[in-house]
């Protein structure tokens, strides 16, 4: 493998960055324990302080990004709440324990969507883009394989190879969507543990010859739309600078 390649202060650099800006992430699925269904039932419903430590955490890293990482965070916020009350309310592709649609989540989509932005443009993670891209790629084939054999996650599963059929053409994201992948199946697989959300036995609880786990493996599909949709609104608005970068790299 390529990553076996790397020399090994290079490496430990980009475990290091791996860590600071994803690892701290995956905290928070310990932190979802608190709006677990045990939780609620044994002790008492606590989402309220979870939705204010992710408040904290967001602001936190919203102060320390670069203008254009603000930027994207916001949109990211926007989206994401319109874009969880259409998939979970309105389409019922999943459920939230109380029903409703916990403030921490579109928050969350932000940091990550943040996180995962400032991992991928590290200068040592670009230099080895390749080689952490290749180690991604068959992570993410065989959590997916895995989900297939032993869950039958077909929706799951189709998802995946989507997402491997999108990045076919567009080389400069893999990186960014393969680590959005595996951040987001780990925090899915945490929440519907915990029970803070669930998936139906098939593709939004309609598609019978889709059938689904709870959770499906490929679902950072649909971070897709997110990501694609902040990049418009972000290039639309800031005309002039993007259309600079195209001439730039034109040059």
């Amino acid at each position: 493998m390529q990553i076996l390649q790397i020399p090994k202060q290079e490496l430990k650099e980009i475990i290091s960055i791996f860590n600071r800006e994803i690892g701290r992430f995956i905290f928070f699925v310990f932190v979802l324990f608190f709006d677990s269904i045990y939780f609620a039932e044994n002790i008492s419903d606590s989402q309220i302080w979870i939705n204010i430590l992710m408040l904290a955490g967001f602001f936190k890293m919203y102060f320390r990004s670069t203008p254009r990482v603000k930027e994207l965070m916001i949109y990211a916020v926007i989206l994401g709440f319109l874009g969880e009350y259409f998939f979970s309310r309105f389409l019922g592709m999943y459920t939230y324990r109380l029903e409703n649609v916990p403030l921490y989540v579109p928050i969350g989509h932000a940091a990550l969507y943040g996180r995962i932005f400032m991992f991928s443009k590290a200068s040592v993670v670009r230099k080895h883009h390749k080689a952490i891209e290749q180690l991604f790629a068959i992570s993410i084939a065989i959590f997916a394989i895995i989900y297939l054999a032993f869950f039958t996650d077909v929706f799951g599963f189709i998802m995946t190879i989507c997402v491997f059929l999108l990045l076919l053409k567009r080389p400069k994201d893999r990186l960014f969507f393969y680590a959005m992948y595996i951040l987001v199946a780990i925090l899915e697989i945490g929440g519907t543990a915990f029970g803070c959300w669930k998936w139906p036995e098939t593709a939004f609880g309609v598609f019978e010859f889709l059938p689904s786990n709870n959770p499906p493996s490929g679902i950072s599909l649909f971070y897709f739309l997110l990501d694609i949709s902040c990049f418009f609104i972000y290039t639309q608005i800031n005309k002039k600078a993007w259309n600079r970068l195209k001439r730039f790299r034109k040059n």
